[in-house]
């Protein structure tokens, strides 16, 4: 069953809010602003329903507490060094909003804009299309660009994000979802009772402002190994110097990808036994876990007050600072490619 209701208004345009529900009840909320993913319900072991993500209550707040919680990410995800790219040749300059570099798009990114939406059941699957088009040179980028983004719920509870875009124009595109996962509920707490496994044997190696050196390295007696299911936040107050741990985890896992839509991370939550299964064909995954939150910023849904670490962000994406790092997979598009990705994050328990 799809729903939609107002939410609010963005410079006097509607912003609506759809909902996703299946059979069992389980149901996932997504806004036209920032194709935001406003709340994930879904059963504990018991079988009682409670809220997975993080996010506000109006529109006002998802435009000014920062975290972009739950968000769409564009045009391009994650840092890039000192705000400046080239490619073929020609140097592109973008906007600083994170000291002198920038950060999951600009000063206004996907996650402020309006998307256009299409919502539609195929059996036993609820889809919600968004859509947006980004002009030649917005926020820096070269190419007008036309993207898609297919939010996909079921009755297995699988939520599925299909990242699709065509450009006039070589360009360099990063798409991705911010959503801040607690599997015992945004309102439960902290997350060391949650376990995580990756499917990654490397890390990228970081500098002081979390900028890729180029450097990919082993994981091997490192805090970042996952592979092997453990406790997140075992090592959460480890200081490694080398590679730059002592603000929590905030870094790029380097998946063995095949370039297939395969299963690549599991979260558990040892408490509620909630779980979710992570797929992707995406090279990397970001793991953030929400060292940056303000506390006395802007509370959550009903109120409850922002805590740091009280959830972790599973980000897939292709590396930080692709753009400038040629070693890294390719994060470059042109007007003849069509971007296509797929990230699936299943819950069960």
């Amino acid at each position: 069953m799809i729903t939609k209701k107002l939410f609010g208004e963005l410079n006097g345009n509607e912003v609506y809010e759809y909902t996703l529900e299946n059979k069992s009840g389980a149901s996932v909320k997504i806004l036209t602003l920032g194709g935001i993913l406003r709340a994930i319900n879904v059963p504990d072991k018991n079988g009682v329903l409670a809220d997975v993500v993080c996010g506000y209550d109006d529109v006002n707040s998802y435009l000014t507490a920062g975290g972009y919680q739950g968000a769409l990410i564009g045009r391009f995800g994650n840092r890039i060094k000192n705000s400046r790219f080239v490619l073929d040749g020609e140097e592109y300059v973008l906007f600083n909003n994170e000291g002198n570099n920038h950060l999951h798009g600009g000063k206004e990114g996907f996650d402020k804009k309006l998307w256009s939406a299409n919502a539609y059941e195929n059996g036993d699957t609820m889809y919600l299309e968004l859509s947006y088009f980004s002009k030649d040179m917005e926020e820096g980028y070269p190419g007008n660009l036309d993207v898609k983004v297919t939010y996909s719920f079921d009755d297995e509870c699988a939520l599925s994000i299909n990242y699709k875009a065509t450009t006039d124009k070589k360009t360099v595109l990063n798409l991705t979802n911010h959503a801040y996962f607690n599997l015992g509920g945004y309102n439960s707490g902290r997350i060391e009772n949650h376990t995580l496994w990756i499917d990654a044997s490397k890390v990228c190696e970081v500098d002081s402002e979390l900028i890729p050196t180029g450097r990919e390295l082993s994981v091997d007696g490192t805090p970042f190994d996952f592979r092997s299911e453990k406790l997140i936040g075992k090592d959460i107050e480890a200081d490694d110097a080398l590679l730059k741990l002592g603000q929590g985890y905030d870094h790029n896992f380097v998946l063995n990808s095949d370039g297939t839509i395969k299963l690549s991370a599991t979260l558990k939550d040892t408490v509620s036994g909630r779980k979710m299964d992570m797929y992707t064909n995406q090279p990397c995954v970001q793991i953030y876990a929400a060292n940056c939150i303000n506390e006395d910023d802007v509370p959550f849904k009903n109120g409850f007050a922002q805590k740091k670490r009280c959830a972790v962000c599973l980000e897939t994406q292709h590396a930080p600072d692709s753009p400038n790092q040629k070693g890294f997979p390719s994060c470059e598009l042109d007007a003849n490619e069509v971007y296509d990705y797929t990230t699936v994050y299943k819950f069960y328990n």
